[in-house]
């Protein structure tokens, strides 16, 4: 268990007109807010009320309900770019401190507050409109080698959320697949696919691409 783990901010964005992004508007740029936000199971878009998810096809979802980063990660970054990164920075619902976002095992939830419970689901893969919103050179290449991405995560138990709430993980899974593992697997280490094809708490369309892409490798080599 993570102890004194807690939301640092609570982020959500609004849908703003963008050419870099695919559907035209975007809502990658999160704000944090105040007061208490309500966290549902999305059908579609985003679990968080009030939050802009644009490009449907590709993000949201009950797989991609919530994105999670970790203070510790952008303080990171913000480091090695020389720029200041605030709250939200990355797109990213929930920043969180103290807790190991990218070391979180697939399927670990997490009881945010008294009644909101999250599990851990994927990792975040960077995408064109992540690129452009930084605008970093290189950046898709940097951010993937370096292996941060953050985690998206399902709601399990709908509930509200606030800044300064604790988050408990309440769960951990015996098969010791990572966010980080997972992210690496399916971007530069594709020797690492076969870990990924009998987790059953991955999503059944993040499993299959494993596989395919291990039966590829299998007929090429």
């Amino acid at each position: 268990m993570e102890s004194g783990a807690f939301v640092r901010s609570v982020n959500i964005g609004v849908a703003t007109p963008a050419e870099f992004s695919e559907p035209g508007v975007t809502g990658i740029d999160k704000r944090p807010v105040t007061g208490s936000l309500e966290v549902t199971v999305p059908v579609q878009g985003s679990g968080l009320a009030g939050d802009a998810i644009c490009d449907l096809r590709h993000h949201g979802g009950p797989e991609q309900a919530v994105y999670a980063y970790a203070q510790e990660d952008l303080a990171y970054w913000a480091a090695e770019l020389g720029r200041e990164l605030r709250p939200g920075q990355f797109g990213e619902n929930l920043t969180t401190e103290g807790l190991d976002v990218n070391g979180a095992l697939i399927g670990e939830r997490w009881l945010v507050g008294g009644t909101l419970l999250l599990e851990v689901s994927v990792p975040r893969i960077p995408c064109r409109t992540f690129a452009d919103w930084l605008d970093e050179r290189g950046w898709v290449k940097r951010f993937t080698q370096r292996a941060l991405p953050g985690a998206y995560l399902r709601v399990l138990r709908e509930g509200p959320v606030c800044a300064g709430d604790p988050v408990r993980v309440v769960r951990r899974p015996g098969h010791g697949l990572d966010v980080a593992t997972v992210f690496r697997a399916l971007t530069a280490e594709p020797q690492l696919l076969h870990r990924l094809v009998d987790v059953a708490e991955l999503p059944a369309a993040t499993r299959e691409r494993a596989a395919r892409r291990l039966a590829e490798r299998a007929a090429a080599s």
